[in-house]
């Protein structure tokens, strides 16, 4: 039974996909449709039309996965070997810069996520022990 659970939950991601590429496809935005999908995902779980726990198999299956799914890409970046040769040295700097930037903005927001929690767990627990005195 867990094995059909767990086709259901990767269809129904799947779904998602396709129901952002079939908008991005109506719209015609200049948007992937796999954007759209996220987007309508989001949207979903956030409004509580799917639960997350419908989910959560599959997308953890999907997630420990993802460089498999992206083996291709690299790959294809073969085929613009001479773009390398030309302007290489460029294109490592934007690439090892550009990465930079992500980890230090990931972070900058990681740290600020953590005291954003221990503030509001601060102000949870002292509003709790002040309506246990009251």
């Amino acid at each position: 039974m867990k094995i059909i659970h767990f086709f259901l939950q990767i269809a129904v991601l799947t779904a998602f996909y396709g129901a952002g590429v079939l908008l991005q496809t109506l719209s015609k935005a200049p948007i992937p449709g796999s954007i759209f999908g996220l987007v309508l995902l989001f949207l979903a779980l956030k409004l509580r039309i799917v639960p997350a726990g419908w989910l959560e198999h599959g997308a953890t299956f999907m997630q420990k996965y993802i460089p498999l799914f992206l083996v291709p890409a690299t790959v294809g970046v073969m085929d613009y070997f001479h773009v390398f040769t030309r302007g290489g040295q460029w294109l490592i700097a934007i690439v090892v810069l550009s990465t930079l930037l992500t980890m230090i903005l990931a972070g900058a927001v990681a740290q600020m996520a953590g005291r954003l929690t221990a503030k509001n767990k601060e102000a949870a627990s002292c509003a709790k022990s002040f309506s246990k005195q009251a």
